[in-house]
C-alpha cells in the first residue's frame, strides 16, 4: 500500500500543484502554470472562478484537465490566453509560464502574436467560434496572415494545407464555403485548422466533443492524436467526461470550485483515486459489463463560488466528511512514488 507523505516546505504548491519533487519531470515542459487566481466582481460578491489553480504540460503530452460545470476550467483557460472580460473579471495573481516566458506580464501588442501563434484554443461550440458571413478561407487564412505575414496565392496554400491536416474533403472547395454549408463534424475540423495553422506549441481543446454525436466524436479524437504525433504539440484537454479521458490523456488534474485537489497519471487516477471527488466522477460513468437499474450521482449541487465554505468546499457533498474537513482546506498530499497528488484530509484507500 502507497503511503502519503506531507510535501516538504521546500516543494509545498498551493491548492494541488503537482510539482511532485522529482528532478525530472518537468523536462520539456511547455507551459506552467502556477497558482492562477481569476476573480469576478459582482454584486454578490467576489466570484473565486480561479483560485490558485497550477499544473503544467510536456511536449507531446496530453493533461486533461476534468471536472463538472462551473468547476473553472473554462476560466482557467481563457485565463492563460488572458481573454477574461474585464470587466467584471480580473486575474489578480499567479505566472503562466509559456517556454519560460510569463505572458501574463506581456503587453497586449505582444500577447497577440502568442495567441493563436505559440498557443492555440479550440472552442466548444464552433457555431458560436465560426463567423457565420465569412468564408472558410477568410477564418483559417486570419491567423495565418497575423502570425507568418503571408498573402496571396501563399496563404491560400497554407489554408488549404491546414485543412487537409485535419482531413477535410476536397479543401479547395470547403475553403470557398460558409460554416453553415458544413456539417457539425466539419465546422469542428474547421476550428481545429485554425488552432493548429500557425503550429503552436500548445493547444487548448475546451470541450471540442460536446456537440458531435459518438462516431465523430471518436473520429475528431483520433484526428487530434494523430495530429499531436505529427507536430509534437502539447495538448490540455478540458472535458467533464472520464471516458475521454481514458483515451486521450496522459495525465490527469481533477477541479473542484476553482482549484484542482488531484492530478497524477492516468492509470493511477483511474485505479487508486484518493479524493473523493475524483472517485465519485469516475463511478457516474456508465460502465457497459456491470448491469444496474440506475446510475450513479454525485449527491448535491457544487457551491456558490462567491460563497465559499471555510474548509474544504467539497464537504457538503462528500461521503467521507469530518469535522476538520469542515473547518480547513487540506494541504497537498504526494504518494510515495511522487507522481500523483490530492487534497483531502480524509482520502479514498489505496485497495490492497
Amino acid at each position: 500500500m502507497q503511503q502519503a507523505t506531507k510535501t516538504p516546505p521546500a516543494a509545498t504548491q498551493t491548492n494541488g500543484h503537482d510539482g511532485f519533487g522529482k528532478t525530472n519531470i518537468r523536462e520539456e515542459v511547455v507551459l506552467d502554470v502556477k497558482d492562477l487566481r481569476t476573480y469576478f466582481t459582482t454584486r454578490w460578491g467576489t466570484v473565486k472562478a480561479v483560485d490558485g489553480v497550477s499544473y503544467f504540460v510536456r511536449k507531446g503530452e496530453t493533461l486533461g484537465v476534468v471536472g463538472e460545470s462551473g468547476s473553472g476550467k473554462s476560466v482557467t483557460a481563457l485565463s492563460i490566453m488572458r481573454l477574461i472580460p474585464s470587466p467584471p473579471g480580473h486575474i489578480v495573481g499567479g505566472e503562466v509560464l509559456l517556454n519560460g516566458r510569463d505572458i501574463l506580464q506581456l503587453p497586449e501588442k505582444d500577447m497577440t502574436k502568442v495567441r493563436g501563434g505559440e498557443i492555440a484554443m479550440i472552442l466548444q461550440d464552433p457555431m458560436t467560434a465560426l463567423n457565420p458571413v465569412f468564408t472558410i478561407e477568410n477564418q483559417v487564412g486570419e491567423a495565418i496572415a497575423i502570425h507568418q505575414n503571408l498573402k496571396g496565392k501563399a496563404l491560400w496554400e497554407k489554408v488549404v494545407d491546414a485543412l487537409k491536416k485535419v482531413r477535410i474533403p476536397a479543401p479547395e472547395q470547403r475553403a470557398k464555403d460558409y460554416p453553415h454549408q458544413l456539417s457539425g463534424g466539419m465546422r469542428q475540423r474547421v476550428v481545429g485548422a485554425i488552432g493548429i495553422s500557425s503550429n503552436p506549441g500548445v493547444i487548448i481543446a475546451d470541450e471540442p466533443t460536446t456537440s458531435l454525436d459518438v462516431t465523430i466524436q471518436a473520429a475528431y479524437l483520433r484526428l487530434l492524436k494523430q495530429i499531436q504525433a505529427e507536430e509534437g504539440v502539447a495538448i490540455i484537454f478540458i472535458t467533464h467526461d472520464f471516458g475521454i479521458v481514458a483515451k486521450m490523456c496522459d495525465r490527469v488534474a481533477v477541479m473542484y470550485a476553482g482549484r484542482i485537489v488531484e492530478t497524477g497519471d492516468v492509470r493511477s487516477i483511474f485505479n487508486t483515486p484518493r479524493h473523493p471527488y475524483t472517485q465519485a466522477l469516475i463511478e457516474s460513468v456508465p460502465k457497459l459489463e456491470e448491469k444496474t437499474g440506475r446510475l450513479r450521482q454525485i449527491e448535491g449541487q457544487p457551491p456558490l463560488l462567491y460563497n465559499l465554505p471555510v474548509g474544504c468546499p467539497y464537504a457538503p457533498r462528500c461521503t467521507r466528511v469530518t469535522d476538520r474537513c469542515r473547518e480547513e482546506y487540506p494541504p497537498t498530499e504526494i504518494d510515495a512514488v511522487k507522481t500523483h497528488s490530492y487534497n483531502c484530509w480524509n482520502p479514498v484507500p489505496v485497495k490492497k
